[in-house]
């Protein structure tokens, strides 16, 4: 059976439709049926075909759920809770598979660009309509901007390709040039309005990544250490500061700075004191899942499995449930997270896949590699604070699967001219 369709236009909506219902519509299980329900239809149009590369990519994140049912199978649970945990891991391989199949049917790496481009600019104007209709801006707090819209790490990769992408191809986004100041002030203004320290952080990656900073050499080395140096002397600064919890304005922001590691890397939490709990929640889910691991050590090897739970040990009022919740399946760690369902293995398999993202830095310099060692920083780093490619928010991972056509199509490009070399000498 296949379904005739005229223009790769419908793919490039299909993409979009899937950015935006990722970015807006709340619920998981929504988003990943309607990304399967896409998966499906490409089949039905025509025959899917991956390259080895990325067949090897997406074995490895298969291999990371199927090593979650290991821990199942030593303990067992209901099937609703290991499908809810299935659907998790799943995410991530339908965002790549998706990725790949939707930008090779667009087939132009340039309307690959114009795709992220036009879905980040959409954004930001939503973003900045609900800012401007919704929010309250009275009590200047930054919590009140930030109570609809988190983050969006869509608009970063819209930003850079505006940018970078002339750098590295010789030739602008769009044919018409004469809005791109436009929409590089306007996808900015959007991007700084989120107030995310994620976001933030990301930029930073990916303006390092596109530089060439990552790569390992000596004036990298010494631009990492003059990066590192100021960031040490900025919480320097925060730290030796009067920076109070709860202020409102560009000083509640400052205080959020401030408590990342501690959020992220203290342990020792007194759940009774409201405010240190709150503080370090990254830090308590994290403690509490090593905990329940201590007492079956086999799950540092195999995991606790699919359908597996963290108890808080108290109801916290959590997804708005009036009651609380005692009872959390996802963690922000990624890598306790990972650790927690998978085990040990687990978290090796999933750090390698990453690495060799990251390594692509050290292929030949083209905007394809680059934007997949940026993936693979990323993704390193946001593991660490919103469970990296299994945050259910992740719209990066559809973005890179992408990239990977192109990477792909590259590399036979070049090998089929390699071979005609041969021949004609």
């Amino acid at each position: 059976m296949t379904i005739s369709i005229k223009t790769n236009k419908t793919y490039t909506l299909l993409f979009i439709m899937i950015a935006l219902c990722q970015l807006y519509i709340n619920s998981f299980r929504v988003n990943i049926v309607l990304q399967l329900a896409v998966a499906m239809f490409c089949f039905l149009h025509q025959p899917v075909s991956l390259s080895k590369k990325a067949w090897q990519h997406i074995a490895v994140l298969g291999f990371v759920l199927l090593m979650g049912f290991a821990g199942t199978l030593l303990h067992g649970y209901s099937i609703s809770n290991i499908l809810k945990d299935l659907m998790h891991f799943l995410k991530p391989i339908t965002g790549l598979f998706l990725g790949y199949v939707l930008f090779k049917r667009i087939g132009d790496f340039r309307r690959f660009a114009q795709t992220v481009v036009i879905a980040s600019i959409l954004t930001a104007v939503i973003h900045l309509c609900i800012i401007f209709l919704l929010t309250d801006f009275s009590s200047g707090a930054i919590e009140k901007i930030r109570y609809y819209t988190k983050d969006n790490f869509l608009e970063l990769f819209g930003l850079f390709l505006l940018i970078y992408f002339p750098k590295f191809e010789g030739i602008e986004v769009f044919d018409n040039n004469k809005y791109k100041k436009l929409w590089l002030g306007l996808i900015l203004f959007s991007s700084f309005l989120y107030f995310s320290r994620t976001m933030f952080i990301i930029a930073a990656l990916l303006w390092l990544t596109m530089k060439g900073y990552t790569r390992i050499t000596k004036s990298s080395l010494q631009i990492i250490g003059t990066i590192v140096l100021m960031v040490v002397l900025l919480y320097t600064y925060l730290y030796n500061t009067n920076i109070k919890r709860g202020a409102a304005g560009f000083e509640g922001f400052l205080y959020k700075i401030k408590i990342v590691p501690e959020e992220i890397f203290t342990f020792n939490i007194d759940r009774n004191n409201h405010a240190e709990l709150w503080d370090h929640w990254r830090g308590y889910e994290a403690k509490r899942a090593l905990e329940l691991m201590e007492q079956h050590p086999s799950s540092y090897v195999f995991g606790t499995g699919h359908g597996s739970f963290v108890d808080l040990k108290f109801y916290t009022p959590l997804q708005g449930n009036p009651k609380g919740i005692r009872y959390i399946s996802e963690l922000h760690n990624g890598y306790v997270y990972i650790l927690y369902k998978t085990g040990s293995i687990g978290v090796l398999a999933y750090l390698f896949l990453l690495l060799r993202w990251y390594a692509y830095i050290y292929k030949k310099r083209n905007l394809k590699n680059v934007l997949i060692s940026a993936g693979g920083i990323i993704f390193l780093l946001t593991t660490v604070m919103i469970t990296g490619l299994y945050n259910s928010k992740d719209i990066i991972i559809f973005i890179i699967g992408g990239v990977f056509y192109f990477a792909s199509k590259n590399k036979l490009a070049a090998k089929t001219d390699d071979d005609s070399e041969l021949l004609t000498n």
